[in-house]
């Protein structure tokens, strides 16, 4: 009998002790990027939360926010976080770190983008020639970037002919596409370096202001339902905006290139 209550005890501790379950919406760009292989075991070791990530675009990620169905969501774009917050779906929203957005194509670069004078221009040559064109339309943070980018140079996308491809796919799926038709691609940087088929497809243009990249931590409001799991979410907000978290960030390269810049202000 000593023996089984004993047993019984170190059972109920171990279950007591065991890892917490959070879910966290982020976009396929991040997963992309690779940098999830790095912060998920840190994040284990050092808060004990078996981070559940689910990979969708910022615009499906802020939905399953609204809905409730995650505690926190880590999306990139401004415009549509700050609605987000301001609708009371999250309780706030705060900067972790960024990259950029580049415009990827054949080497040949046939539409002559590498020339490009800005992002805008860049894209405009791309119409001019109606060179082949993959979009992510997804209403992804890169999608939403992509779309102001054209808009920017006075053009519409749903205007456009079959040159330019939608569809409706993740970082990765859309650069494989555009690798397999030779094709331009607005991507993130991160996704770019850390993508391994890349064809004949090069990095042709990046440096305008216009391409920053900022990614975000948007805690899900706990009044959406009990289930929401606040308490682990800000846990996460404050690793991530710690020290070790910007050692990890601003470690993580690829071939000595960094793929993202810690910028959090310690609140």
């Amino acid at each position: 009998m000593k023996r089984f209550l004993v047993a019984t005890v170190a059972l109920l501790f171990a279950q007591g002790a065991a890892a917490e379950d959070m879910r966290l919406a982020v976009t396929t760009s991040f997963d992309s990027s690779g940098l999830a292989e790095v912060l998920l075991p840190a994040i284990k070791a050092d808060l004990d939360i078996d981070l559940r990530l689910l990979v969708v675009g910022t615009g499906q990620a802020l939905k399953l926010g609204e809905a409730g169905d995650v505690d926190a969501v880590l999306v990139h774009s401004k415009a549509a976080e700050e609605a987000f917050v301001a609708a009371g779906h999250g309780t706030h929203r705060r900067e972790i770190m960024y990259n950029d957005f580049v415009v990827i194509g054949p080497a040949t670069d046939v539409a002559g983008i590498r020339d490009g004078s800005s992002a805008a221009d860049a894209l405009a040559r791309i119409a001019a020639v109606q060179a082949p064109f993959v979009s992510r339309g997804d209403d992804s943070g890169t999608h939403k970037a992509e779309l102001a980018i054209w808009t920017s140079a006075g053009l519409a996308a749903d205007g456009f002919g079959p040159w330019y491809q939608s569809v409706g796919a993740g970082m990765g799926a859309a650069l494989n596409t555009a690798a397999g038709l030779d094709a331009y691609i607005f991507a993130d940087r991160a996704s770019w370096l850390n993508f391994g088929n890349k064809g004949n497809l090069a990095l042709l243009y990046s440096g305008d202001p216009a391409l920053f990249n900022q990614y975000a931590f948007l805690p899900v409001n706990p009044a959406k339902n009990a289930n929401i799991r606040n308490d682990l979410a800000m846990k996460l907000e404050d690793w991530l905006t710690s020290p070790r978290a910007s050692d990890l960030i601003n470690g993580y390269e690829i071939n000595g290139e960094a793929l993202f810049v810690f910028n959090a202000v310690a609140q």
